[in-house]
């Protein structure tokens, strides 16, 4: 199994409508904020993470626009990210908020890429049935 993974993104359980894949970390941290759930201290903490994020990530166009996308962090240059990201993982449990780490080299057509980050584009989502389970099918044949 590769372990060498190109992208990491981070998110939460629940997801958005438009893509139907977890809230990134930055809109699951900016929730706390909003919704006065952070004390004072933590809120300083993470407004100056963002602060750095905003400063050297852009905000990429097809996320301001609300397409069908998702964003991830390059792997390769996560060093100089991990300082920043690793306070804001501890605001999330902290908090209690679930969050996931999702490692992949198979985001999908990416339209957007920088030193830190890339967009991939959401491709059509496809809800299939669950299969029959196995042990229900060795159950029944008892």
């Amino acid at each position: 199994m590769e372990t060498n993974y190109k992208y990491l993104r981070i998110q939460g359980r629940n997801p958005v409508i438009n893509t139907l894949t977890g809230k990134g970390i930055f809109s699951l941290c900016m929730e706390l904020v909003r919704d006065h759930v952070m004390e004072q201290e933590d809120e300083e903490l993470y407004l100056e993470i963002d602060k750095w994020f905003s400063n050297n990530l852009p905000w990429p166009e097809p996320c301001m626009n609300q397409e069908r996308v998702v964003c991830y962090f390059k792997t390769e240059n996560d060093n100089e990210m991990l300082k920043w990201i690793k306070p804001t993982l501890w605001l999330l449990g902290k908090y209690n908020i679930p969050y996931y780490l999702v490692y992949t080299n198979t985001p999908g057509e990416i339209v957007y890429e920088d030193k830190y980050q890339i967009v991939a584009r959401v491709d059509d989502i496809v809800i299939q049935p669950v299969p029959e389970s196995w042990s229900k099918e060795q159950k029944d044949n008892q």
